[in-house]
């Protein structure tokens, strides 16, 4: 399997998977490369299949990780895919052991990953990362789950923060998303779209970017990539016109 690893030195010639062929997401696209080549200084790590397609993972040391939680010297996995024809052989289990076997030889204490209940759109599979050796640490409402992959039985469980456990934000009155540049689709999609949408129809929608790790882990997002809250409560953490359009027509 030919896989390649971002530097800084080949981040501008090389394509970063998602949205490489939405032209509508240029700008978020160049702002996630702009933000990974910040990270990449600092210890992010993404590794992809050198071809053009939709196989990745990212992941980076807790300490600088955009997930709210108290994980003391573990990996966080950020955003782990792969699609369309490359599934079902074996990319997703080559990726993952890449990641455990750098977490080992960086002396990490295990690996984290954000997940949910159930298979949802935008998580990574609960039940690819069970059958890998994983466990439920902790859980946020209403449906987040932190799984973690121990090296050492001696260290602490990984756990959320106390602001992300109850999925509740200061209300008001209408719409509030909190999203970052960890998605190239966030841009175009929260800021054209659905602001669009919800002028149309009358109602509130104010938009937060989680622009550094500290405004990240202090929200009261699980899911700092992208979050839906209305009158004060989370709603979902899945970036869909259609499904934000269908929200607001129950409403």
């Amino acid at each position: 399997m030919n896989f390649i690893t971002l530097t800084t030195e080949n981040i501008d010639k090389e394509h970063i998977c998602c949205a490489i062929s939405d032209r509508k997401c240029k700008n978020g696209y160049e702002s996630k490369k702009s933000w990974l080549k910040e990270e990449i200084e600092k210890g992010y790590v993404f590794t992809k299949l050198n071809e053009r397609a939709k196989v990745f993972i990212e992941y980076c040391p807790s300490e600088i990780a955009y997930l709210p939680v108290d994980a003391v010297n573990y990996m966080v996995i950020n955003c782990f895919w792969v699609s369309g024809r490359y599934s079902k052989k074996g990319y997703g289990k080559e990726l993952l052991n890449r990641c455990i076997t750098d977490s080992k030889s960086k002396g990490k204490n295990g690996i984290i990953v954000l997940s949910s209940n159930k298979k949802r759109p935008y998580l990574s599979d609960k039940n690819f990362f069970i059958k890998n050796g994983f466990l439920v640490a902790d859980t946020a409402e209403p449906y987040f789950e932190l799984l973690y992959l121990r090296f050492n039985d001696d260290t602490d469980i990984p756990k959320f923060l106390p602001n992300v456990k109850n999925g509740i934000c200061d209300d008001n009155g209408g719409f509030k998303v909190y999203y970052s540049d960890t998605c190239p689709f966030n841009d175009y999609y929260i800021n054209t779209v659905q602001s669009q949408i919800a002028l149309e129809k009358g109602f509130t929608y104010e938009t937060i970017k989680l622009d550094s790790r500290e405004k990240a882990i202090d929200s009261p997002c699980a899911c700092t990539n992208y979050s839906l809250f209305y009158r004060g409560k989370f709603i979902t953490h899945e970036l869909n016109p259609k499904k934000f359009q269908k929200i607001i027509d129950e409403l």
